[in-house]
């Protein structure tokens, strides 16, 4: 603290929950789009362009131009990283929800993955429980979000989702568990399929009482930013794919490993061959 700190490098690119996981699952080959809010700033911005570049439908985006879009600053160093956001932007984001092309979107859908805090608990549980009527499957990753993860209504929004994707300190904290394997157990409670993320360790899920760990695939990281999202991308790929619960387990920590050797979670996204092959050494 008090002292500038010169870097040899800086790259832009587009980040978040959002950004990263939706990036991922469409350069494996699934049919992807997003709904946000950005600022007007963004339409000039060349991580958004790449976004619309990607193939990744964006017409449902919403255009503001009394906000800034979102924007993390991320600093990596030793594999790890410090993150700051402002993202006043994202306050409210279930008025997009009314929106009638916002809501033809998700009932062409077969998954809905929801890359945000879901505060109120309240009223995305109802929004939740619609799009489960209207036969979607819903996944969340909310990430670090106390104010949210230890919200007494928190059971009651999990229960209407299919996955559910936190790293081992987010599990604890929604928990209140001071072990993974008995965080897990709890999140099987309240949730069909538990996902956690383990970073070096790989990752677990609990289907049906069972639980299922998966190795990591070793690999030499650079900026830990976007891993767990760029993870979520390679799960659901799979999942929609119809792969066995193993199977999305090891595209998931594929794809996370990867995200950690450039900077940003969608700079090192694989082809659906290279995955392939990956995944075979796990």
């Amino acid at each position: 603290m008090g002292e500038e700190v010169k870097t040899q490098s800086l790259e832009r690119v587009p980040g978040g929950g959002l950004a990263t996981t939706s990036l991922v699952a469409h350069g494996l080959g699934t049919q992807t789009a997003v709904i946000t809010r950005i600022g007007q700033d963004a339409l000039g911005n060349a991580a958004w362009q790449k976004m619309q570049r990607s193939g990744i439908a964006v017409d449902c985006c919403e255009v503001r131009a009394d906000l800034p879009t979102a924007t993390t600053v991320c600093a990596a160093f030793d594999a790890d990283r410090m993150m700051i956001t402002h993202d006043a932007i994202n306050r409210h984001l279930e008025g997009l929800l009314d929106r009638s092309m916002v809501k033809k979107k998700i009932r062409n859908a077969r998954h809905l993955h929801l890359a945000c805090s879901l505060c109120p608990a309240k009223t995305w549980s109802k929004a939740i429980r619609r799009f489960r009527e209207q036969g979607l499957t819903v996944s969340a990753d909310i990430g670090w979000n106390p104010e949210v993860m230890q919200s007494s209504r928190w059971p009651l929004v999990l229960r209407e989702m299919e996955f559910v994707f936190p790293n081992e300190a987010e599990a604890e904290a929604m928990t209140g568990e001071k072990s993974i394997e008995k965080a897990a157990k709890r999140l099987a409670r309240w949730i069909r399929v538990p996902v956690i993320k383990l970073g070096q360790d790989g990752s677990l899920a609990v289907v049906n009482g069972r639980m299922v760990r998966m190795k990591p695939l070793r690999v030499r990281a650079v900026d830990a930013t976007g891993s767990g999202d760029a993870f979520n991308g390679g799960f659901l790929h799979g999942y929609l794919a119809g792969w066995p619960l193993e199977d999305c387990l090891r595209a998931g920590n594929v794809c996370g490993a990867l995200a950690t050797t450039r900077p940003g979670g969608s700079s090192a996204i694989p082809t659906p061959k290279k995955l392939r092959r990956l995944m075979k050494q796990l």
